[in-house]
């Protein structure tokens, strides 16, 4: 398990529309011609895609993680429940 408190995607998610905003900002704001400016933001989109793809891949692979735990608890949970109501029927 960890520490995570299940806010970290909201973070990021804060994050990466605080990045998008500010660059967005100085783009607009910036002194350079409307080819410059279509390749620059061209080139933050594919950044943000990239970036927000490789969020979505680390979540599924903790939901992943989370889903295998569980699961062996569910299992283990299982085998401990037949163990005892084996005991109580032999006694």
């Amino acid at each position: 398990m960890s520490n995570d408190n299940g806010n970290s995607g909201a973070i990021l998610v804060a994050f990466a529309l605080g990045a998008i905003a500010g660059a967005a900002t100085a783009l607009l704001l910036a002194p350079q011609s409307g080819e410059e400016t279509r390749r620059l933001l061209a080139e933050k989109a594919r950044e943000g895609r990239e970036k927000a793809t490789d969020a979505a891949h680390r979540s599924k692979e903790f939901l992943d993680r989370q889903r295998e735990t569980l699961a062996t608890a569910i299992d283990k949970g299982k085998d401990a429940y037949q163990r005892a109501r084996g005991a109580e029927e032999q006694a």
